[in-house]
């Protein structure tokens, strides 16, 4: 039972290290064993395995390791044709052109949210995305969606274990996914970070479950509240069409 234990732990360790580049492509050992909290040494060993496996890379020249080839081979079965975040990709490309603004297109995954895909926008001054970021859930157009949405067991957990900001309102954020379900759509003004905006919609499947939340989101200079109403209507109907796209 204690050998099961130490194997699992070891197992927990390597997947921390490897969570470890989520944000950064290359890191060497002491920043990695800060971020992990542990010595040394056992990161040390811990990434001979994963550099061996092919999880992980060295650089001879800057001790810096980096991830290896075999984490890009098992993403490449992410991307399969029934994938959603593929196949909702040529609306979102056609959202982005039409609107003029980032697209992206987020998931629940517990008390987060991930963005699964994102289209850039083309203006010079604009909203960058990067697929992957985990974001809060209760701050953010795509965040209010994706909790106003859920079933209501799920929110009821989400709204009762949700870590609150500081001066935050559990009322209040009630009283707004209420407004959400009667308009159909979310908006944000410098809620997550100044200067941002964004309006999101929920994009249910086939059975009518809530999948993902479709977000346009840019400059608050731009996306104003007013801008905003204008293109609620456009952001729902590319939601609807791209829930009857998923299968």
């Amino acid at each position: 039972m204690e050998d099961s234990k130490l194997t699992v732990r070891a197992v927990e360790r390597a997947l921390d290290i490897l969570l470890c580049f989520t944000n950064e492509s290359d890191l060497g050992l002491t920043e990695i064993a800060t971020r992990v909290g542990l010595h040394k040494s056992t990161v040390h060993r811990l990434l001979a395995s994963l550099e061996n496996k092919g999880f992980i890379i060295r650089d001879p020249a800057s001790e810096k390791y980096k991830l290896g080839y075999r984490v890009w081979e098992l993403s490449a079965n992410l991307m399969q044709s029934d994938d959603m975040s593929v196949m909702l990709l040529p609306e979102m490309e056609r959202l982005r052109d039409v609107v003029g603004e980032t697209i992206s297109l987020y998931v629940r995954d517990g008390h987060e949210r991930i963005r699964i895909q994102a289209v850039q926008s083309r203006q010079a001054v604009r909203r960058v995305a990067p697929i992957g970021a985990r974001l809060p859930l209760v701050v953010g157009a795509s965040s209010k969606i994706l909790v106003a949405y859920a079933d209501k067991l799920i929110q009821e957990e989400l709204l009762e274990n949700i870590m609150w900001p500081e001066g935050m309102s559990k009322v209040a954020f009630k009283k707004q996914l209420e407004q959400i379900i009667d308009v159909g759509y979310a908006t944000s003004i410098e809620e997550r970070e100044p200067g941002a905006a964004a309006v999101a919609a929920p994009i249910f499947n086939r059975t009518g479950q809530l999948v993902a939340a479709l977000s346009i989101s840019g400059p608050a200079s731009r996306l104003t509240a007013e801008r905003m109403r204008e293109q609620a209507s456009v952001i729902i109907d590319s939601a609807k069409l791209m829930g009857r796209i998923i299968r």
